[in-house]
This record gives structure tokens, C-alpha cells and sequence, in this order.
């Protein structure tokens, strides 16, 4: 019967130290644990559960037999409980021993084999699947934000993807997946890791849940960093990214240096870079924004693939106001206001967008013009009440041809008046944000008729 007990232990043993092997468990943390569960599964045999204060303790030895040490209570007589022992007995084991003190027993009990199989085994294992969930937890928890590659499972209540991960499964919601994306069961796919949380989940024993996402801007971002090497090594910085997953994505990028063009980084020779990431998304459209500091060219590059034949900004009521030709009208909203609702999402500005032949049409009437000249011209309005009174010097508007828009850039970059310009060298001009070497040029030329003019008189 001894040889049986010895052998179903070592057998429970090397299903434990598999169990661990397979999981990356330590062999320490394994062993704290079979000793904590046998203790458990002792106190239970004897009716001494709640005892807080019963010191057992479980030696292993390096066969992997199993011995139970147990102080038990020297009285005189018979016994009446399990952690007691006659003193006739106690001396065989402790000659000095006398009543009242207590004496270490190593039990070895027929039942132990039982409550090792049983008992213990279930405890075992419970606690060694909560380590595995903890760690498991804790190695994930590091990812969260990182690319993954996985295999698709199955489908789960409520068009759950299950994803193979390796040691884990994850999953994948359906607000998560990519629309119109189909799986077979073993296809390998790539993914963001969302979400990681330790809570009840039927399809999980565990309770640990990894939340994958291919529909989020956080997943094109992650396909960026890991194809472009400029993006990857800090050169190109990825400024924001918004997306409409199936659609369209727009991602804003600016270069750390002066020599490095980051859309043209981001595109490759003849796209070749970003094809990759087009494939990976189901030819998904991607347009990629150079960044500006300047409202009117960052909305006039957001606004990508149309071209604005003008672009009116209200930076206080946060406003925009865009004209197009009218046959690029279509591309410039996009499917579905694809186009719009991504440029406005990410400049966080409300976009109007209007075709050449209805702005024109709205200009005809001259409550509207009047309406639109204050809404977007507000910086101009008020320096035009404010030379009035002689108190800010000549205003802009006496240079001839120099236009609305021009005036505006030139206000921004903190020139209000004719005196403030003249003032300037056409090299500081050209630095002013959109404005240019061309441009400075031009408004000198301007300036300089204007003098001119005023002195003849």
C-alpha cells in the first residue's frame, strides 16, 4: 500500500512540475504552493479549517515524498482530537517529553495518497492556474499599446473574434474589427493590444482578458512606426492620426529636421513604403498631412486630395471656411463626408466647405458677404475701426492689390499697419508662417508704388 501512496504522489508531482514547465512557472512559487494546499487539505481531513493558530508544515523530500509535520498536545489518557497524543505514545517518539508540552509528528497516513489525489490536487491547481493568470496579466499589461500577431480562432457570442496569441487567447469586439475584414480559422493577423484586465469571462477560465483592435488610429500608428524608419528612429514625428476604419485615414506628420521631407518619408519611391501598410488595411485610403503651425495651411493640407482655392479661418470661434473648384467638391467632402469629418476631427475647427459657384452665389447677396466678412476677417474689422480713430497707424487695406488674404497672414504675424511693414527688411517678411520668399517679394514691390504714390501727392 506504501508503494501505491509513493507512487500516486510522484505521479501527482510530475503532472504539477509539467503543468508549471509548460506555463513558465517557477519551480519555487510551484512548490510553495503544493505545500500551502496540502496544509489546507490536512486541516479539512481533521475538522480544523478555521484554526489559525495550528502551525503544520509539509516536507518534501527530493524524491517527492510527502511528509506532514504536526505538533500535537501531550495528554495523559485517551485522545479526543486528531492534534492530540497520549503520553505512552509521545515518549517513543520524545523521551523528554512530559503533559501539557507538544511533540512534532510526521504522519504519513494511508489517506494521504486520497487527499493528495482529491483534495489537494484540485487546490493545486487552482492556485497554480491564479500564478499563471498573474503573470500572464502582468506580462500583457507591459504590452498594452504594442503590434501583436495572432491567429484567428473562431467566432464568439455577438461577432467576438478569438484570437490565438500563443499562451493566451485574446479578442477581438466587433467595434474593434475592421468592417468587411473575413477570416478563416487559423489565418494569421496583426493587431494592437487595446486593453488588458483581469475580470469574469465565460469564455475565458482564467478571467484574463486581452482586448485586440485593428479599427483603431493607434494600429495604423503602430504600422507606421514598424515600416517607416524615419518614424521609427524619431526623425518623422507623428503629430495625430483619425480614422474611419475601412474608409479613410488621415495621419499628420512633421520632421525634426529641415533636410528630411516626412511626407515624402512616409510614401517611399513611387509609394513603395506605404503599400505595405495599404495591404494590411484592405486598401484602405491613406492620406498623409505635413503639419503646420499656420491654421489656413495646416486646414489647406488636411483638406488633401482637393486643392481650396481659398481658405478663411475664425481661430477664436474656431471656424473654417473652405471654397473649392466646383468639379473637386465631391473629393473634397469624401465618402460618406469622410474627407470633412476627418479634417475638422483633427484641426478641431468647424469646417464649411463650399463649391467656387456657391460661395460666389453667396457673395451676391451683400447680408451674406457682410456675414462672412465679419465671421472670418474679425482681426481685419477691428483695425479698420481702429484706424478710424489714427490710434494703430495706416491700415493694410490703403496698400493697392494687396489682398484679403495676405492681409490676414501679415496680422497674424503680428503686422497691423503700413508704418509697422515699412519698417521691416523683406528677409524678415519672408519668415512670417505663410508668407514666403515669392510672397515678401510681392508685398515689397507693393509697398514701395503705395510710398511712392503717397509722397507724389
Amino acid at each position: 500500500m506504501a508503494t501505491r501512496n509513493t507512487t500516486s504522489e510522484i505521479n501527482l508531482f510530475e503532472a504539477i512540475q509539467q503543468f508549471s514547465s509548460e506555463r513558465g512557472l517557477s519551480k519555487d512559487s510551484v512548490m510553495t504552493v503544493i505545500k500551502e494546499s496540502l496544509i489546507t487539505a490536512y486541516k479539512k481531513k481533521i475538522g480544523k479549517e478555521e484554526d489559525e493558530g495550528l502551525d503544520i508544515n509539509v516536507e518534501i523530500s527530493d524524491k517527492n515524498e510527502v511528509v506532514i509535520v504536526v505538533p500535537k498536545l501531550v495528554v495523559e489518557g485517551k485522545t479526543k482530537s486528531p492534534l492530540e497524543i497520549s503520553l505512552e505514545d509521545a515518549i517513543l517518539i520524545q523521551p523528554d517529553t512530559e503533559i501539557g508540552k507538544n511533540v512534532n509528528i510526521k504522519e504519513k497516513p494511508i489517506e494521504l495518497s486520497r487527499i493528495v489525489s482529491n483534495q489537494a490536487r484540485q487546490l493545486v491547481f487552482q492556485k497554480l492556474k491564479e500564478m499563471e493568470r498573474e503573470n500572464l496579466f502582468r506580462e500583457y499589461k507591459a504590452k498594452e499599446g504594442e503590434l501583436t500577431h495572432g491567429y484567428f480562432q473562431r467566432i464568439v457570442e455577438k461577432d467576438i473574434m478569438s484570437i490565438d496569441l500563443g499562451k493566451v487567447e485574446g479578442i477581438m469586439p466587433r467595434k474593434e474589427q475592421t468592417p468587411n475584414e473575413k477570416y478563416k480559422s487559423g489565418d494569421r493577423l496583426k493587431a494592437i493590444i487595446s486593453k488588458v484586465e483581469i475580470r469574469k469571462d465565460k469564455y475565458r477560465d482564467t478571467g484574463l482578458v486581452i482586448v485586440l483592435s485593428r479599427a483603431s488610429g493607434e494600429f495604423v500608428k503602430k504600422l507606421f512606426e514598424m515600416e517607416i524608419p524615419e518614424i521609427y528612429d524619431g526623425i518623422v514625428k507623428i503629430v495625430d492620426i483619425a480614422r474611419i476604419p475601412s474608409i479613410r485615414t488621415k495621419i499628420v506628420v512633421q520632421a525634426n529636421r529641415s533636410d528630411i521631407d516626412p511626407v515624402g518619408a512616409c510614401v517611399g519611391m513611387k509609394g513603395v513604403r506605404i503599400q505595405s501598410i495599404v495591404r494590411e488595411l484592405g486598401n484602405e485610403r491613406i492620406d498623409i498631412i505635413q503639419y503646420s503651425e499656420n491654421p489656413v495651411d495646416y486646414i489647406t493640407n488636411l483638406i488633401s486630395p482637393a486643392k481650396p482655392i481659398e481658405v478663411r479661418v475664425d481661430g477664436q470661434n474656431r471656424e473654417a471656411l473652405i471654397v473649392v473648384p466646383d468639379e473637386t467638391l465631391s473629393l473634397a467632402i469624401g465618402t460618406s463626408g469622410s474627407n470633412v469629418k476627418l479634417a475638422a476631427q483633427l484641426c478641431k475647427y468647424k469646417i464649411d466647405i463650399k463649391s467656387q459657384s456657391q460661395y460666389n452665389e453667396d457673395m451676391t447677396s451683400p447680408e451674406a458677404r457682410d456675414r462672412l466678412e465679419k465671421l472670418f476677417n474679425p482681426k481685419q474689422s477691428y483695425a479698420e475701426e481702429e484706424s478710424n480713430t489714427d490710434e494703430e497707424g495706416t491700415s493694410l487695406n490703403e496698400i493697392p492689390s494687396l489682398t484679403k488674404r495676405v492681409i490676414e497672414l501679415l496680422e497674424n504675424g503680428g503686422i497691423t499697419n503700413v508704418e509697422t511693414l515699412i519698417d521691416m527688411s523683406q528677409d524678415d517678411l519672408a519668415k512670417i508662417p505663410g508668407i514666403g520668399v515669392n510672397t515678401a517679394e510681392q508685398i515689397m514691390k507693393l509697398l514701395r508704388e503705395s510710398v511712392e504714390l503717397v509722397e507724389e501727392g
